[in-house]
């Protein structure tokens, strides 16, 4: 965390965790509870049914703007990956 510190120029970095038990943080990840999109600063998008993830990011200042999303997690997508280019150039 220091060197990440370093290289974006701020004092320190803090990383937000919920108070969750290990199996209820295991199942919110694996519903996309990670896959945020950052749309301005101290903005995000994320699913409304990540409950835990909402409410810490909330708690720590942070406007979460809720999504539905119950077909778009069928495919373990979310707002991050729907502004992935679909159609890219060869390599």
């Amino acid at each position: 965390m220091d060197t990440l510190a370093e290289v974006l120029e701020v004092e320190a970095i803090t990383v937000l965790t919920t108070d969750e038990d290990i199996r209820a943080a295991e199942r919110e990840q694996w519903d996309d509870g990670t896959n945020y999109l950052a749309v301005a600063p101290g903005v995000v998008m994320g699913y409304e049914r990540n409950v835990a993830t909402n409410t810490m990011l909330r708690k720590h200042g942070i406007e979460v703007i809720d999504i539905g999303g119950s077909e778009l997690g069928r495919g373990r997508g979310g707002p991050r990956c729907m502004t992935c280019p679909i159609v890219r150039d060869s390599a």
